[in-house]
């Protein structure tokens, strides 16, 4: 711990406090390669033991998504919306590549670097998961999904404002309508199911709740947006959809905005290192659009 200075405190999360901290002893580094890797996922720098417990140490990063949405003076811009969107379905396709799954994602952890960049933080839930379900798992767990990052996204406000399980629960129930086993044959598995009932409702077009979404949006938010987990489309699938092909296109991380936490002011984000798949206005369209074939051997058959 006394290799690094601390420069003040960031905020609390469940698992601990969160410092700004700099690293002030020069040392002999070993670089090895880097085979757990994304940049749309935070950077492990550090761990050492500190007492009874541990430091974590990471990269720094400006902001986060809430930040983002709450300081907007209106509705993100379409080809905004599509960047983050794009940024976060790049980290959760790796993070499933590699059989973790998050249980945690929020705008508040996801994370935006000095550049613009998306990334995704905080894994204090986060498991190995099997993808033959021999894995049992507590189903305590409650969070957003990319559908309702999404919704929350075009909406500028979360889709379904709950403050408390059941509030939560009529919500969603209120926009996606009842659910039922014809619909959703594994509901009646559920461990909770039965205790609680709801009247019940139909669900609301998409259209009626976002009119102000393209088409191209809303078809890939019906998609996100369905109860059997098994139906929904997959992070790697999404990111193939014409949603992210349609004019207009997602935004440079440069052109994001990128609010200081509270107390700072709201720089522009400053370009980062180039890429070679990085959008730019100069370049001609076809150079931007995305291989498929970069992420295909990410997507499961069938």
């Amino acid at each position: 711990m006394d290799q690094y200075c601390i420069l003040g405190r960031i905020g609390e999360g469940a698992h601990g406090i969160v410092f700004k901290a700099k690293h002030v002893e020069v040392l002999t580094l070993k670089r090895t390669p880097d085979l757990m890797s994304c940049p749309q996922v935070v950077q492990l720098k550090a761990v050492f033991p500190h007492g009874a417990g541990f430091v974590l140490a990471f990269e720094f990063m400006l902001s986060d998504l809430a930040e983002v949405v709450r300081h907007a003076q209106r509705p993100l811009a379409q080809a905004q919306v599509k960047s983050y969107l794009q940024m976060l379905l790049k980290g959760v396709a790796f993070c499933h590549a590699n059989n973790i799954v998050h249980q945690d994602l929020k705008p508040a952890n996801l994370l935006i670097s000095a550049s613009g960049q998306l990334k995704i933080a905080d894994f204090g839930l986060a498991r190995v998961f099997s993808p033959d379900g021999s894995r049992l798992y507590t189903h305590q767990v409650a969070t957003r999904t990319v559908g309702c990052i999404m919704g929350e996204l075009l909406n500028g406000s979360p889709l379904f404002p709950g403050e408390n399980n059941i509030e939560q629960l009529c919500c969603v129930l209120h926009i996606l309508g009842t659910p039922s086993p014809q619909v959703w044959p594994e509901l009646a598995k559920l461990p909770d199911y039965n205790k609680i009932s709801f009247k019940e409702q139909a669900p609301v077009p998409l259209e009626e709740v976002l009119p102000d979404a393209s088409p191209q949006a809303l078809d890939l938010l019906s998609q996100f947006l369905l109860y059997p987990p098994l139906r929904r489309i997959t992070a790697s699938r999404a990111l193939l959809h014409q949603y992210f092909f349609t004019a207009p296109l997602p935004a440079h991380p440069s052109e994001l905005p990128i609010p200081q936490r509270p107390g700072g002011p709201a720089p522009k984000a400053h370009p980062g290192p180039h890429h070679v798949h990085d959008f730019h206005v100069d370049r001609p369209l076809e150079e931007s659009l995305l291989n498929p074939q970069l992420i295909w051997p990410f997507i499961l058959e069938g």
